[in-house]
């Protein structure tokens, strides 16, 4: 699965530091590491140039009882010896305990069994010189963008941001990219999903005059789940 091609080699360590691989790909490369220098520099490049994306990643706590639903899920109470149901009626206050028993599984059903979150989406926007320059994440209603040590564009110039969907003909515009270099953009015609290019190109002051890209293409990235984040 390794490919000996250094292109194709370099393409997939970036996946494996960005975690865009299947647990199943990136198991062989973890594996293969040891004993393929080429594939570990390759591995240390990319885990240089996207060093500073740790410095703009917020961390985030799982849920206070996750650990404890996934105990109850994966290890059940051991099952009792059935007793007679004169029993459990003879006294009120155990009738009260099965109800909020019931109640309590059924919460727990619905915590257990509801859809997971959406999948998020990221990618990295490199420069000619294969540097990180812009950060692009993405879920099911919006699309971030926040630069990475990016140069400002030239005074009578500004940065548009576009998506394009695949199958799309045409790129649709997110606005241009603020001077701090961080815009949150929750587009009504479109919605991120995966292998949706992102593009920043360079355009007259006020944005594109005709509704699709006039200057050159600056930076340019498909959107891929971040898997493992």
């Amino acid at each position: 699965m390794i490919p000996t091609d250094p292109e194709a080699r370099d393409a997939l360590a970036g996946e494996y530091v960005l975690g865009t691989l299947e647990a199943r790909e990136a198991a062989e490369v973890a594996r293969a590491l040891p004993r393929d220098p080429a594939l570990a520099e390759a591995v240390a490049r990319w885990e240089a140039r996207l060093a500073p994306l740790t410095a703009i990643a917020a961390g985030e706590a799982p849920p206070p009882d996750l650990w404890g639903r996934i105990e109850a899920a994966l290890d059940p109470p051991a099952p009792r010896r059935a007793r007679p149901a004169w029993r459990w009626l003879g006294d009120p206050w155990r009738i009260g305990a099965l109800g909020a028993g019931t109640v309590a599984a059924g919460l727990a059903a619905l915590l257990l069994l509801r859809p997971a979150p959406a999948p998020q989406l990221m990618t990295v926007l490199l420069t000619d010189r294969d540097a990180p320059a812009w950060l692009v994440q993405a879920d099911a209603q919006a699309i971030r963008l926040a630069s990475l040590n990016t140069r400002a564009p030239p005074p009578d110039r500004v940065l548009e941001l576009w998506a394009l969907p695949q199958g799309a003909t045409a790129p649709t515009s997110l606005g241009l990219i603020p001077a701090d270099g961080r815009i949150t953009v929750r587009p009504a015609t479109i919605r991120p999903q995966p292998g949706m290019l992102i593009e920043i190109t360079l355009e007259p002051p006020g944005g594109s005059p005709i509704g699709r890209p006039t200057g050159p293409i600056q930076f340019i990235g498909r959107l891929a789940p971040a898997v493992g984040g």
